[in-house]
């Protein structure tokens, strides 16, 4: 296994007073594709928050234990959240570009980032949209507003101005439950390209799509990690019953 970019070691998160993830200890690999998997409310999207402290948005939130990004704990004092959510973006379940035009989306994230130069910032709208598979399809209405888009364009728009600040890693929330087969498994194949470049970890609902497109596999109940490993091995032997009777249809 090739070294983990992303690491956690016992961490625990609680809402309040419900505990949400239950001491997960889980490491991502560089230039794989992990997918997170379970039923709903069992930790999944909320372990993917934590790896860029989005949980941190929501009031009342505690955090025990260990989050490393390239061995660094992402809650050391001196971890600016900015420069953290620089490296580990986040693509949502539903698209979300702002109300503004194609090209303003993309270079939103490097104008912040304080890239000020038009040829610059050109270049890179350019890279991302190629990056995100869709700059043949609006590189002559780049001045049009993102939201006249189709949904499955729109994410691969949220994908792009993700990938616009030249991330190391790459969150993606079911990105693709709100979308249409076709869109679904454009960005599939995408995600299959990314990864030379990216680290990607994936929330999945759909069981298919997980034996597809990732290399490695965690299966979360109740807010505990019970198993992960390979995808392959993971589908074809899983070690623990849970797991088993997840993945065959017996509950979830």
């Amino acid at each position: 296994m090739t070294d983990p970019i992303l690491r956690t070691r016992g961490l625990s998160l609680w809402y309040g007073t419900h505990q949400a993830l239950k001491s997960v200890s889980l490491d991502m690999p560089e230039h794989q594709v992990t997918a997170l998997i379970g039923p709903s409310g069992c930790g999944k999207s909320t372990f993917l928050k934590t790896l860029d402290r989005m949980n941190e948005l929501v009031p009342n939130v505690r955090v025990e234990g260990e989050a490393l990004y390239r061995g660094r704990s992402i809650f050391d004092p001196q971890v600016d959240v900015t420069w953290l959510r620089r490296q580990v973006g986040m693509v949502f379940q539903k698209p979300n570009p702002f109300p503004m035009s194609i090209y303003d989306n993309i270079a939103y994230g490097p104008r912040t980032h304080g890239v000020r130069n038009r040829e610059k910032l050109d270049a890179i709208v350019e890279g991302a949209l190629t990056g995100a598979a869709i700059w043949d399809e609006v590189k002559d209405r780049l001045k049009k507003s993102a939201l006249s888009l189709s949904g499955g364009q729109q994410q691969r728009i949220c994908i792009a101005r993700a990938l616009a600040v030249r991330p190391d890693v790459l969150l993606m929330d079911e990105a693709t439950s709100a979308l249409d087969p076709i869109s679904t498994s454009k960005i599939e194949d995408l995600i299959t390209e990314l990864k030379r470049d990216y680290t990607i970890v994936i929330v999945t609902h759909n069981m298919q799509q997980a034996t597809r497109i990732s290399d490695r596999c965690a299966f979360f109940l109740q807010g505990e990690l019970v198993e992960h490993g390979e995808t392959t091995k993971l589908f074809s032997m899983p070690e623990d019953k849970r797991t088993e009777d997840y993945i065959t249809g017996r509950f979830g």
